[in-house]
């Protein structure tokens, strides 16, 4: 077992700052979405005048932006990747502002033609309404619910101290993210005041290659698996490594949908 063992340290040690993936590169992948969601972000914001990227990460996927408006900033919730964030826009001229997953935007109402968020794990739409200006647009693209089910399910198997409902059965930790899926995307926004424009959704294959890349995967999407931790899951690690040698990557998929929306 010396190369499992040899595998977990490494994944365990692989840094969780920021929102950038290429680490996996040649050890996992995941088919990305038809609709472009940097290509599209880059468009928006050529046109922009005042924009909001909400939930900014390390500020990776605002950076790649061939124009930035004048007006630039970005929000996000973990005090490490504020600090890559504000080294990431500099360049551009982007004010990153340390703001919760669920608490209001520190801006004033209708400063913005443009929020954008990439995989928010909370939206608040009547935040969103508030700052946008009239005939403003919001962009997103969302994790869907029952992404990377697979990889849950196996980590879960066997075990009975996964979370559960208030009821007793057991929770989906994906199904509690707030937009998780399309329909109750749309009704949250034009609950807010917001018209939707354009909705679209794909689910995407991906593959793990080994199970260093499970870890590091685990410990960087925490909601995947809450209270992962090697030690607690190192059995079925052990068994999906072995599953792993005998037959290959592992395949999952990934849910995401694009949501436009306008303030009327």
């Amino acid at each position: 077992m010396a190369d499992f063992d040899e595998l977990l340290a490494e994944g365990a040690s692989v840094p969780t700052e920021g929102w950038d993936f290429s680490w996996f590169r040649g050890r996992a992948s995941e088919a990305r979405p038809t609709w472009g969601y940097a290509r599209l972000l880059g468009e928006r914001m050529a046109g922009a005048r005042a924009a909001l990227d909400v939930q900014t990460g390390g500020g990776e996927v605002l950076a790649t932006v061939p124009r930035a408006p004048a007006l630039l900033a970005a929000t996000e919730a973990w005090p490490p990747n504020v600090a890559i964030a504000r080294r990431t826009l500099a360049p551009l001229g982007g004010t990153v502002v340390h703001v919760g997953e669920s608490d209001g935007l520190p801006f004033r109402d209708g400063l913005f033609d443009l929020v954008v968020s990439r995989h928010p794990v909370v939206t608040r739409w009547d935040e969103v309404h508030r700052v946008l200006r009239p005939g403003g647009t919001y962009l997103s693209q969302q994790v869907g619910s029952g992404t990377v089910r697979e990889l849950a399910e196996f980590m879960r198997e066997g075990r009975d101290d996964g979370p559960t409902s208030p009821a007793g059965a057991k929770a989906d930790p994906l199904a509690t993210r707030s937009g998780s899926t399309p329909h109750a995307a749309t009704a949250a926004a034009e609950a807010a005041g917001l018209e939707v424009v354009d909705l679209r959704q794909e689910a995407l294959r991906m593959e793990f290659h080994d199970v260093a890349a499970v870890v590091h995967f685990l410990r960087k999407v925490i909601w995947t698996v809450p209270g992962f931790t090697v030690e607690e899951y190192r059995d079925r690690l052990a068994v999906l490594h072995d599953f792993m040698e005998r037959h290959g990557p592992f395949v999952a998929h990934s849910q995401r949908y694009l949501i436009e929306a306008r303030r009327p």
